[in-house]
């Protein structure tokens, strides 16, 4: 989201999701929303039966197809050439909102200049489009606004996918859709609280409330009420952690709550990097399969366990409360850290209550100064920015302006995908998730129920391609890419359009990221976790 968090400031869904009611058409690109976000899915499909427009953009035939007006089954990766393409043919219809772009955005004319790249006949020719198609839906997204944006993994997870979802915030301002009701760009989180992670300093180059580093002034602040010193330098992302591990420049590992075995790309790397530290430490609530690797593992406590705050992702601060005991030894993350802490001898973690370190977080970052305890006891939640206790939250950014003071819009070129396939791996890999299981599977795999509804992986293909490799329904294959190979059952199925197969990555048993690719994003770091090339054959 790096790209958006450019204009828009954090990366954060703009509006919320009751507003998607007020959309007079919604995009959802690079979302199968209905399996991945069922309560976002019921309320798109809510707001179609009240006469909004909806765009799907995906190469599969998710359900919410069923409910499109448009569908644009566009070739995995080619995202980039189909917006631009369509904000080109916004500006030659006239479909543009100059009002708009000229009092509250910059950098027009270097916008214009790029768009000559994306002339309508190698767009349809790049994304695998009928020209058709690609007019209908820049037309309905332009004229029957207000228009929402709806994405997730499926734009970001390539190696480039900061491009579009800069792209996405350029067809936005274009066209007006940003800071009103029923529009924006909204980039669904993948977890319960994965905005409030985020916004809490989760990541290598921020304090909390997306407050730099590198800046000497809010360092100042920190340190002041740390009483510590702190490295000016960002951290190492995520995806560069397990290169340097692999390189023996990166010693110790602490995991909190992540299963990397199954998660990250190119698995048996992966294995490699954790094997090569000198001490892992995993803190997690089950003995997960990177847990299984480690010198120590914490038991942490779940969220019936613990008091606090999670962040949705409509950026609702909302209060969790302690329900049962935590089992056994169980405690919750934060007093495990300050228990560390405490034999390490650090100062400062003397705290009884999570909501302490809560009140020190608001004394420190503005966006969240009005948001107190006592107020989410008397409401449901509160959105952010919320900068006094008079404040009542934000439900839509960006109303009287952006972040930054006029919106940049950024001049983009296409790069396809950075493996392609050949005539030794014919097929793209994809993958998504099954609306039954949650990422590895830590947790939902333990539910019997939902083992009934899927207890397997499977590599979805279509007919197409089953029939020339002479594979049947429920045949075991192997998946090979240049990295590994996976075994699977088969199923043949037109939700894979030819040319694409689709795996979850939700079963140890058949570990999809066995096969994936961990080509990054040069500006988010992000793995091209949606586009690999594989070939299938049948077990014999």
């Amino acid at each position: 989201m790096a790209g958006l968090a450019n204009t828009f400031g954090s990366g954060a869904m703009t509006n919320n999701i009751e507003d998607i009611g007020n959309a007079g058409c919604i995009m959802s690109i690079g979302s199968n929303t209905t399996a991945a976000h069922p309560i976002i899915g019921l309320k798109v499909k809510q707001s179609v039966k009240q006469g909004a427009k909806l765009i799907v953009v995906n190469p599969r035939e998710i359900k919410l197809v069923r409910n499109a007006d448009l569908w644009l089954r566009l070739k995995p990766g080619t995202d980039v050439a189909l917006i631009m393409g369509m904000i080109r043919l916004i500006l030659e219809s006239g479909l543009q909102d100059q009002k708009f772009i000229d009092e509250k955005c910059e950098n027009f004319s270097a916008l214009q200049e790029s768009l000559k790249a994306f002339p309508l006949d190698r767009v349809a020719a790049i994304t695998e489009l009928p020209s058709e198609q690609i007019i209908a839906a820049a037309k309905m997204y332009a004229s029957c606004g207000p228009s929402a944006i709806l994405y997730t993994l499926g734009i970001t997870e390539h190696t480039h996918g900061t491009d579009s979802v800069m792209a996405l915030a350029n067809l936005a301002m274009v066209t007006g859709n940003v800071g009103k009701p029923g529009s924006g760009v909204n980039p669904l989180r993948g977890q319960n609280n994965v905005q409030g992670a985020c916004d809490m300093g989760a990541l290598p180059n921020l304090f909390p409330g997306y407050q730099s580093v590198t800046n000497p002034d809010i360092r100042a602040k920190f340190e002041k009420a740390w009483g510590c010193s702190l490295n000016p330098q960002p951290g190492l992302p995520l995806t560069f952690m397990y290169k340097a591990a692999a390189e023996k420049k990166l010693k110790a590992m602490y995991l909190v709550g992540e299963d990397p075995v199954l998660s990250e790309p190119d698995m048996n790397h992966t294995i490699q990097s954790l094997k090569s530290l000198d001490f892992l430490v995993v803190q997690d609530i089950f003995m997960s399969e990177t847990a299984k690797l480690a010198d120590v593992v914490l038991p942490a406590a779940g969220f019936a366990s613990d008091d606090g705050t999670f962040t949705n992702t409509e950026r609702r601060v909302q209060r969790v409360r302690k329900a049962v005991p935590p089992p056994g030894q169980a405690k919750p993350d934060w007093e495990i850290a300050c228990l560390i802490a405490h034999k390490m001898g650090a100062k400062g973690f003397e705290y009884t209550h999570a909501s302490e370190i809560w009140q020190e977080m608001t004394a420190l970052t503005p966006n969240f100064s009005g948001i107190s305890y006592e107020r989410l006891e008397e409401e449901f939640g509160l959105q952010w920015p919320c900068t006094s206790a008079e404040h009542p939250g934000t439900c839509i950014l960006h109303t009287h302006g952006f972040t930054r003071g006029k919106g940049k819009f950024t001049p983009i070129s296409y790069r396809p995908s950075a493996e392609l396939t050949d005539k030794d791996y014919p097929l793209i890999l994809t993958t998504e998730r099954s609306i039954y299981h949650y990422h590895t599977g830590t947790m939902t795999r333990k539910v019997p129920g939902l083992n009934l509804l899927r207890s397997e992986e499977l590599v979805e293909i279509n007919p197409f391609d089953a029939a020339d490799l002479g594979i049947q329904q429920g045949d075991w294959v192997t998946v090979t890419s240049r990295r590994g190979q996976v075994d699977s059952r088969a199923k043949i199925t037109t939700d894979s359009p030819k040319g694409v197969v689709c795996m979850t990555f939700h079963f140890s048993e058949s570990p999809t990221n066995a096969l994936t690719n961990s080509a990054l994003d040069p500006i988010s770091f992000t793995p091209e976790y949606k586009v690999c090339a594989v070939k299938v054959t049948k077990k014999t």
